[in-house]
């Protein structure tokens, strides 16, 4: 069943320009946001569903601007609890296609409660977590995602924290869909963001997004020469670097990186992003480097079937019939942990 099933449709073809609102964008120059927002605008388009029959609720934040610049329904909610207000949405209207905007500091911090609980549960929405590793609206604090001994204006002999990573999190909170993607790749972010619209269930995609001002260069070294983006997909051998290196699994059952031309072939793992078990996904995303960024998988590390929250809670009410819950009602307010005060 997928993820926008009972979403009306829209009777004529629409395009960027439809889910472009007429809102200025303030954003810093260039602010990897511009990059996710034109991207998303233009992704919309393609679903082919009515733009009214859409809502976007972001938290607080940079990111969490996103609702005004997108010509649909949206709301700029409350720190962090941005995925509790959607899941109130996705359950009252079966109908709308819900997206949550969140940053690292916005979901992972004091969000981060309402983030994992929204996933256990799987409910029909999809999460867009821009991770730029700092707190940029509030000027240069260091975020739940920067690295050890990151110099900002709250950590000025370095952070001592260790840092999340967003994809392990989110899989050790058995999310359906989890993916990672990059601002400066605009057709893997179209894909990852169509793949994760469509799956029903909770999808979490992790956006690795520029911070010029108060994190410039965060992701440079993954792009640069010698940076390694390890691109996952389904059903093929993992390897990148232009085929120099591999992901293999060694005879312990680890897996780890070797060079292609000092390996069996037969060594290679294989992606199979759908895997119930998610020990395989987990240990691809433990290749992400948690200091300076040279090596990152990119892709959709998990997608499974599992019954939405959302979906399981209309199917319950709809199986009582009007008596049964007016006697379920009364054995709670007259049951067993009731009493009546004596008047004497």
């Amino acid at each position: 069943m997928s993820g926008l099933a009972g979403v009306p449709l829209s009777l004529e073809p629409l395009g960027k320009k439809d889910y472009t609102s007429d809102q200025e964008v303030r954003w810093c120059p260039g602010c990897g946001d511009y990059a996710v927002l034109s991207t998303f605008q233009s992704m919309m388009g393609t679903l082919g569903i009515k733009r009214e029959n859409t809502v976007i609720i972001s938290g607080i934040g940079c990111s969490s601007r996103f609702p005004y610049y997108v010509d649909t329904y949206g709301m700029h909610s409350i720190h962090g609890r941005a995925p509790a207000i959607a899941t109130g949405v996705a359950l009252a209207r079966p109908d709308l296609n819900v997206w949550v905007v969140t940053g690292d500091g916005d979901a992972l911090s004091i969000g981060g409660n309402h983030l994992i609980h929204t996933l256990r549960r799987n409910v029909n929405l999809t999460i867009l977590l821009f991770n730029n590793r700092i707190y940029g609206l509030t000027k240069g604090q260091y975020s739940p995602t920067s690295e050890l001994g990151k110099l900002t204006k709250s950590s000025p002999y370095g952070s001592v924290d260790t840092p999340f990573n967003p994809i392990t999190l989110a899989l050790g909170a058995e999310a359906t869909f989890v993916a990672r993607t990059i601002d400066s790749d605009r057709q893997h972010l179209t894909e990852v963001l169509t793949a994760a619209a469509e799956h029903r269930g909770t999808s979490l995609v992790e956006i690795y997004q520029n911070c010029p001002i108060f994190n410039d260069d965060a992701f440079s070294t993954l792009k640069g020469p010698e940076g390694l983006l390890i691109k996952l997909v389904h059903g093929e051998p993992i390897t990148f670097g232009a085929g120099e290196f591999a992901v293999v699994r060694g005879a312990d059952g680890d897996i780890s990186i070797a060079k292609t031309s000092e390996i069996d072939e037969s060594s290679i793992v294989v992606h199979d992003e759908t895997r119930e078990d998610p020990s395989l996904a987990f240990a691809l995303a433990r290749l992400t480097e948690p200091g300076i960024l040279r090596q990152a998988p990119v892709g959709i590390f998990r997608r499974v079937e599992r019954p939405s929250y959302d979906d399981l809670v209309r199917d319950q009410i709809a199986s009582l019939q009007p008596e049964d819950s007016e006697a379920a009602l009364a054995a709670v307010l007259a049951g067993p942990d009731t009493w009546e005060a004596d008047e004497r």
